[in-house]
């Protein structure tokens, strides 16, 4: 059985979940708001797969876009308190 920290989601998937759209999505990787996920290479084409940590981010992102913060401040606040997160794992 896979393990569900391990689960990828397509970039369909992720938008449906988390309330934005593909393209939303994809714009801010091109800004570098988000961080690019892991890709997967079929042919000639490649995915983007995203994983649950990813989805947290693009929520959080979404939620201060909705309270009225721009999309920097928001990526900004958002990627600070998912570091905390990360450094919180890293110590305990």
């Amino acid at each position: 059985m896979k393990n569900a920290q391990h689960k990828t989601y397509s970039i369909g998937e992720t938008a449906r979940i988390c309330g934005v759209t593909e393209k939303q999505i994809r714009h801010w990787e091109e800004r570098g708001h988000i961080p690019s996920p892991q890709r997967v290479i079929c042919g000639k084409r490649d995915y983007r797969q995203f994983t649950e940590e990813g989805f947290r981010l693009i929520r959080r992102i979404r939620e201060y876009l909705d309270e009225g913060f721009t999309l920097p401040v928001a990526a900004r606040k958002a990627g600070a308190e998912a570091n905390i997160r990360t450094e919180d794992k890293d110590n305990g």
